[in-house]
């Protein structure tokens, strides 16, 4: 065994997971990042993951990493940034138990972030809020749960992972109607539903029939889906592109539900 699999295993056993008690999603984002740097070194050297040492992983090859991040996986400057945020934990967690390879940490925990224009985030228009809640079909036993997705992700600006985590008995109906939600950080808070939203989750609730820890918006399996699960949804019911996007979406102004 080499050097870093001991220490990989106390990254995600001990610091993440007991000292600063990361939420599983950032152990998972963590994880994944860890898992496609590896491959990436496997299949530049041919090097086993169990045969890798610090300086396998110097300056040059996180690099290359996030350069094919951008290049080959075509993910975005923000995806890029993130990874490479997960590997500088790494290091910096690496740098206190070996200091014999504080070189080669030091030169990887001094590449920086790549900058990348920021885009405004607008309202959606009532009008577009109208053909979004018209695309899913409503004889489709899916298209009425993507109806009331919908609306929810219109009306509270949760995030599509936020939205797929909530469970039947997060949802308060009658006097002062909301639901909760637990958040990024793990921030809990409850969101005020309006009296169309309220009508439409009390309809799909009967429908719905699961038990209070039960998804709200499962899939056909009764499973509860991926984010990646909800954009394909999506996308095979030709909803329109500019919602099928992981970003919080809100109405300017209160939408109407059509008929």
């Amino acid at each position: 065994m080499t050097l870093i699999a001991a220490t990989l295993q106390s990254f995600f056993t001990d610091r993440l997971a007991q000292q600063r008690q990361a939420s599983p999603r950032t152990i998972a984002a963590y994880r994944d990042t860890v898992r496609l740097l590896l491959t990436f070194v496997h299949h530049h050297n041919g090097r086993l993951p169990a045969e890798l040492d610090w300086h396998d992983l110097d300056a040059a090859v996180i690099s290359a990493f996030l350069n094919h991040l951008e290049l080959e996986r075509h993910n975005s400057i923000r995806t890029r940034n993130v990874r490479l945020t997960a590997i500088r934990s790494l290091f910096s967690y690496a740098a206190l138990r070996h200091p014999e390879h504080a070189l080669v940490i030091q030169r990887v925990l001094a590449i920086p972030p790549k900058r990348f224009d920021k885009r405004i985030v607008t309202f959606l228009t009532p009008v577009e809020v109208n053909a979004l809640l018209a695309a899913p079909d409503q004889s489709r036993w899916e298209g009425r749960r993507d109806r009331v997705l919908i609306l929810l992700a219109v009306q509270t600006g949760l995030r599509v992972s936020e939205l797929i985590g909530l469970n039947c008995n997060d949802v308060t109906l009658g006097t002062g109607a909301s639901i909760r939600c637990e958040g990024k950080g793990r921030k809990q808070r409850a969101v005020p539903l309006s009296t169309p939203a309220a009508a439409l989750l009390r309809s799909w609730l009967r429908e719905r029939a699961g038990r209070l820890n039960d998804p709200l918006f499962p899939t056909r399996t009764g499973r509860r889906p991926q984010p990646n699960g909800v954009h394909r949804w999506w996308a095979r019911r030709s909803i329109p592109t500019f919602f099928a996007t992981p970003v919080r979406c809100r109405c300017s102004t209160p939408a109407s539900i059509p008929p």
